[in-house]
């Protein structure tokens, strides 16, 4: 009935940065991305999602530099070590060949108990130290992130009043995301003493290139 915030922003990024070359898609079990990357070959540790091989992101099992690409969306935030994985990205990426990674920072708890870390644009600059930065965006602007926090809400509680209760709050989520423009100026501290961009969004879009 309500299409997911964070969803419709994810396709848009993604479908901008589509790709015909050999992927290496992380995490990507049961993923609708297919059409973004038609050559892609995904990966997941649970086989009840049906990826193409069975395979943890701590331990890839692929040569060193065998892919120009890898897309790792909604999967950061789900494992143990991340700078490990990162590692192994960078291990199977070519010289030149870049990472698509999408991960969470203002978000509510997800395919729990597994979810481990929220990232700051700051935390994944320093986690890519070392790497080109091509792209780092934020996902929503911060109405939009409550908005999509109240979604959540919806999707992932038994509310009292139930259907009607959760119209009514999905009807003040999709007021709640056309409000942005109300923000004019933000700031990285409380005292409003250093600039800031994208106070607090639902997450992060990250493309990276090896060097």
């Amino acid at each position: 009935m309500f299409k997911k915030i964070t969803r419709g922003h994810l396709e848009k990024f993604l479908e901008r940065h589509k790709s015909d070359v050999r992927v290496l898609d992380i995490g990507s079990g049961g993923s609708s991305y297919h059409r973004f990357f038609p050559n892609r070959l995904s990966i997941d540790i649970d086989p009840a999602r049906k990826p193409d091989i069975v395979a943890d992101a701590h331990n890839l099992p692929f040569k060193d530099g065998e892919f120009e690409l890898v897309l790792c969306t909604e999967v950061l935030e789900h494992v143990k070590d991340p700078r490990k994985v990162i590692g192994e990205i960078g291990r199977v990426l070519k010289t030149g060949g870049q990472v698509i990674l999408t991960t969470r920072f203002v978000y509510p708890l997800h395919d729990t108990p597994h979810d481990y870390w929220r990232f700051t644009k700051y935390g994944l600059r320093e986690l890519f130290a070392g790497w080109e930065v091509l792209e780092l965006v934020a996902e929503t602007e911060n109405f939009s992130t409550i908005a999509a926090l109240l979604q959540r809400i919806c999707f992932q509680s038994s509310l009292r009043g139930g259907k009607f209760t959760k119209l009514l709050i999905f009807l003040k989520a999709a007021v709640l995301n056309h409000m942005n423009w109300l923000t004019k100026k933000e700031f990285g501290d409380i005292k409003k003493s250093v600039a800031e961009e994208s106070l607090m969004p639902t997450g992060y879009y990250i493309v990276c290139k090896k060097k």
